[in-house]
């Protein structure tokens, strides 16, 4: 049975490899971990990993109950409030040191919205004051530095002054606003709303759904653009699949806390749209395509698109039961990670990709900055939370 499956497979593969990687020496959990399953002790801590290791673990406490997921949330919290926040200026780092101290001390709004999730959801376990005034202060940070009037504004210098957004721009342009980032920051303003219950939020939350709909979703194309100008204007011919089926899933979640009736009614459509546009367009063979750049697909399966177009048509199967064929991709597509994506040597857990014919031929990092527990450990979370089983 799927539930079955993926709680051993949440308790017995991802849940002891990342408490491996627990730094008892400095501090958080260790940066890099090669192919080769080789641990760089002394590798870059990305302050993105470290949010991302404490939301997962907190969730994972919240669920499992098991008292040493709670020590390895706390082992987290520790080393994002002593190393990575900016104690003069304010704000998240984007990364540090084996020792926790600087190494890149750009300010990303995307970093801030993973900061503010994470510790939104330790106070939740934890109930420490300090962890959500924490929470807090990094919001204000946000709102007070971040935000302008069509949006959120996204690189900084250490003093918030605005620099190039490389950090998340690809496919060979600059953006100044991203799809991606605003995902981030309404996934964390729900989750801060959630368990504080702040009026304030639901405001900054439509604010949000009102730029998806009105400039991110693309109706012609029954899509998402992906990177944009300050003014929200398109620079490129992009789908990004994987970010498509989690922003549907991610804006119901949102919908679900706001409890809006009239935002509800409005968003619904979208997130069916992009649902069903995703399932026809990438959808292939038992997996989901990366992306889509100028009508050409990239065929890669990457760790987290797989994850995540899980728990898309699942949440999509739980809006409409009578779309079967949802529940039969959640069941093909986790059959594909467990034939291809998890890595069956000892002491690791996914590939970061692997080609059409389910090689990982790339051979790219088990562990680095981006590459988390978030995404696969979520679906797992998810997967065992809805109770929607399946043989």
């Amino acid at each position: 049975m799927l539930i079955e499956e993926v709680r051993n497979h949440l308790n017995n593969v991802i849940i002891p490899f990342w408490k491996s990687i627990h730094d008892d020496v400095y501090g958080g959990y260790y940066g890099y971990v090669n192919y080769d399953l080789k641990i760089n002790e002394k590798a870059v801590k990305g302050c993105i990993l470290n949010s991302r290791i404490l939301w997962f673990f907190s969730n994972a406490y919240k669920l499992l109950k098991d008292e040493s997921l709670l020590k390895e949330a706390n082992h987290a919290y520790t080393f994002l409030k002593e190393h990575c926040i900016d104690k003069i200026n304010g704000g998240v780092y984007w990364s540090l040191n084996y020792d926790g101290t600087v190494y890149d001390n750009t300010k990303h709004t995307y970093n801030q919205a993973f900061a503010v999730y994470a510790l939104s959801s330790y106070y939740e376990i934890s109930k420490k004051t300090e962890a959500i005034e924490l929470a807090w202060s990094i919001y204000d940070v946000i709102e007070d530095n971040c935000l302008d009037i069509n949006g959120y504004k996204e690189a900084f210098n250490i003093k918030f002054e605005p620099v190039n957004n490389d950090k998340l721009s690809e496919n060979g342009i600059i953006a100044e606003k991203t799809m991606n980032t605003l995902l981030h920051v309404f996934e964390a303003y729900t989750e801060l709303y959630r368990v504080t219950e702040e009026e304030k939020i639901k405001n900054r939350l439509r604010f949000m759904l009102d730029i998806f709909m009105e400039k991110i979703y693309n109706p012609e194309k029954l899509r998402q653009d992906v990177f944009f100008d300050k003014d929200w204007n398109s620079l490129i011919d992009l789908q990004s699949y994987g970010h498509d089926i989690e922003t549907a899933w991610l804006l119901d979640r949102g919908l679900e806390v706001l409890n809006d009736v009239a935002y509800t009614k409005r968003v619904k459509p979208i997130i069916s749209n992009l649902t069903q546009i995703v399932y026809e367009r990438a959808y292939v063979r038992h997996s989901l395509l990366n992306e889509c750049e100028n009508g050409v697909d990239n065929t890669s399966r990457i760790w987290w698109v797989q994850a995540e177009a899980i728990v898309g048509f699942l949440n999509g199967y739980q809006n409409d039961m009578k779309k079967k064929e949802y529940m039969e991709a959640v069941i093909s597509i986790w059959n594909f990670i467990k034939q291809f994506l998890v890595d069956k040597r000892k002491n690791s857990e996914w590939f970061w990709e692997v080609n059409e014919d389910g090689n990982p031929t790339s051979k790219k990092p088990i562990v680095e900055p981006w590459k988390c527990p978030y995404h696969n450990g979520r679906m797992c979370l998810e997967i065992i939370r809805r109770n929607i089983d399946a043989a």
